[in-house]
Order: structure tokens, then sequence, then C-alpha cells
């Protein structure tokens, strides 16, 4: 029995894998008459009087949304509300098992973005965070930037969950391969939704340059190939924004021509799109980020075999694995713990910083944490939180 099969017949043992579980006592009566009428009464008037007590009184205090049109979910496209209602339950239970988060999905039955962003703002009452999730680019941009003035925190964790645990990699990678963050020229292969917010950390866009070391030199590709500014090809109003801050010699053609004498690939794409001798005219001791699911851009043994230094991809059956399951319980503890309106650039940055020196002895097998490592979202939530209060 494969992994797939194994699956099915879980999910179809547990029929949904969270539950709603009460913590209030229910016995008798009085018990009643404190949990619901009439008691409940009370607290429903202090609410009233001092909205700011809903966190005191209610699940607001430690619930998000996983909020899904079912448009880009895994690699599996855009397979609609009800087929995505299962990643969405994963992740429901990620939260639970690493930071204590109450989560529940919210898989909406419409790819409309003003519905979308119409509906996350009239549930955002019962919940104390939103996590945008598997919404495909580039509406999944004007999404997330129109929610971020509803005054609880508001994040797309493909975009920053995968930015976050990639500069985490990178951090120690640096380190390893004896090279600075400020001298490196990276290839991000991929300009949707996490390519995107990848460049955008890597280059510190929106932190406070103080806290932050942005890399050398970025190029970032899309299936044309290299992204410049004042490209006409298979652009976007996001690509062209992006183009204003990447490719400064504005370096055209494939990516087997941007990739030449870069330092740092990092792939949010597709299977096959890296190849050994790419690899072989890249800078000495290569990085390799094969992030594409379920099949990397290249597989590690023949990354290695071109001579790469080191080898991290999204699959658990690799070392390395770069997984936004170290990210996004974190980020989101830190964020209601601290009572954020916003998730920043500058508390991102700390998550990752977090992350990466989580990993006490890093190595070329490991230059970041176990994605089940309970220890990590405690930290990253420290971090994130002590960003934020320091940005008051």
């Amino acid at each position: 029995m494969d992994i797939y099969e194994e699956s099915l017949k879980m999910h179809e043992k547990v029929r949904g894998k969270i539950a709603i579980a009460p913590k209030a006592k229910l016995e008798n009566t009085h018990d009643l008459s404190l949990a619901y009428t009439p008691g409940v009464a009370e607290v429903s008037r202090r609410i009233k009087e001092q909205p700011g007590d809903v966190y005191k009184y209610t699940i607001k205090h430690n619930s998000v949304a996983v909020v899904s049109d079912g448009s880009a979910v895994l690699g599996l496209g855009n397979i609609g509300a009800e087929a995505a209602i299962p990643v969405m339950e994963g992740k429901a239970v990620l939260f639970k098992e690493l930071a204590g988060i109450d989560a529940f999905p919210i898989c909406v039955k419409t790819q409309d973005a003003d519905e979308i962003v119409n509906l996350v703002k009239n549930i955002a009452p019962v919940f104390g965070g939103i996590n945008l999730e598997d919404i495909s680019a580039p509406r999944c941009f004007d999404i997330e930037a129109r929610l971020q003035d509803i005054g609880i925190p508001v994040m797309h964790d493909d975009q920053h969950g995968t930015a976050v645990v990639t500069l985490a990699g990178l951090i120690n990678a640096s380190k390893l391969a004896g090279k600075n963050i400020g001298d490196l020229k990276v290839v991000v292969n991929g300009a949707g939704s996490a390519g995107i917010a990848i460049t955008k950390l890597l280059l510190c866009i929106g932190a406070d340059k103080n806290i932050c070391k942005s890399v050398h030199e970025l190029i970032i590709c899309d299936r044309k190939g290299a992204i410049y500014d004042g490209r006409i090809d298979n652009m976007n109003k996001h690509k062209e924004e992006i183009a204003k801050y990447t490719n400064p010699k504005k370096i055209s053609g494939p990516l087997s021509e941007a990739i030449k004498g870069a330092d740092v690939f990092i792939g949010v794409s597709a299977q096959g799109a890296l190849h050994e001798e790419d690899i072989k005219n890249m800078a000495d001791k290569p990085i390799i980020f094969a992030m594409a699911n379920p099949t990397p851009e290249i597989m590690p043994d023949d990354a290695k075999n071109a001579g790469a230094f080191i080898v991290a991809t999204g699959r658990s059956d690799f070392e390395n694995q770069v997984n936004n399951s170290l990210g996004f319980p974190g980020i989101f503890r830190g964020a209601l713990d601290s009572r954020a309106k916003k998730i920043t650039t500058n508390m991102k940055i700390a998550a990752a910083h977090a992350i990466a020196y989580c990993v006490v002895e890093p190595s070329t097998k490991k230059i970041v944490p176990g994605a089940l490592d309970k220890n990590v979202a405690e930290k990253v939530a420290l971090a994130v939180g002590k960003a934020y209060k320091e940005e008051q």
C-alpha cells in the first residue's frame, strides 16, 4: 500500500481530521446557565461596551481561519472548494499540534476576488487571524493587499511562509558555503505567489534596512525566461513592479542564461526546470533549493552529481525539507500573542532568523529544523512578537 492509498483509508476512517471540543463543562443546569442563557448575556453586554474584551471572553484570542478558494492546491491546480477541504483540515491540524492554535478550514465556492475579500471581512469578528491558502496568482496578491487593514493579521502562507523558510535555509546554507548573504547572486525560477514573495524578502523590500541584509543581485525567471524592467512579453503589474528591483543588468533569455555565475538557485516552478549543465555554470559551491512539488526542478542526486554544495527540496523524503510548517504556526502564534494587526516584513525576517538559529550545528544535510520540531514555533513566536513590539 503506497502513501496515497494509506492516506485515503485514514481519511475515510476519521472522516475529518479536526473536531470541536468544548472547554467549558456542561454537566448540569447551572453549567448551562453559565455557558449559555441567561449568564452569557452579561458576557455579550461587556463586549458591546468594550469591543476589545472579545479577546478576553471568546475564542478570538486563539483562532485562525484557513481560507481557500481551491484554485491552486498543492500540485493539483484548480480543484475547487470541496476538494480543498482535506488540505485545509491538514493545515488546521498543524496549527493545533505545532502552536496550540484553533484553526478552522473555510473553503469558499467562489473565485471572485471581491467576493473573497468581502467574505473575509465579514467573518473577521470571530477570528484572531486569517491564513489565506492555495489561492492562485495574481489574484492572491490583490486579495491579501486589500485585507491588510481589517484589524487582524492576514497572511497568504503560500507566499510568505515559503519565503520565510527559504530565507532561514539560505542563512545557514550561505554560512556553510563561506559566503555572505550580501554578496550572493540569486536566481529565483517561478514568478508566481511564492517566487515574488521570496524575491521581496531576499531584497528586503518593505523592511527596516537596519535589521535586514539584502542579497547582492537577484534575477527572477518565469516561463519566458529572465524578467527585466521593460520586458513586454508575459508580464503583469506584479512582475512589472518586481522588475524595478531585480536583474539590474537586464539579462534576457532562458534560465540557462540567467543562472550563469549564480551562487543560489531557488525553484518554485516545475519538474525538470533545472539541468545538471546549469549547475555546472554556477559559481563555486552552488546552493540549490529545488522546491517544486511533488517533483523538484532537479532531483537531489542529479544536483549533487553536477557539483551542488547544498540541495534542499520541499519533500519530507529528502534531506533539507523547506516546509511552510516551520513558519506559519509560530508566525501566527506570535501575532496572536502580541495582538498584532498586521504581519510585517520585519516580523517575517525575525521569524526566518529564529528558524535558522533552531539548527544549533548546521550541516550540508541539515540547514533547517525538522518539519515537526515542536520547539520551532515557540521560538518563532517570541521573535515575531518582539519584532512587532519594536515597530510600535
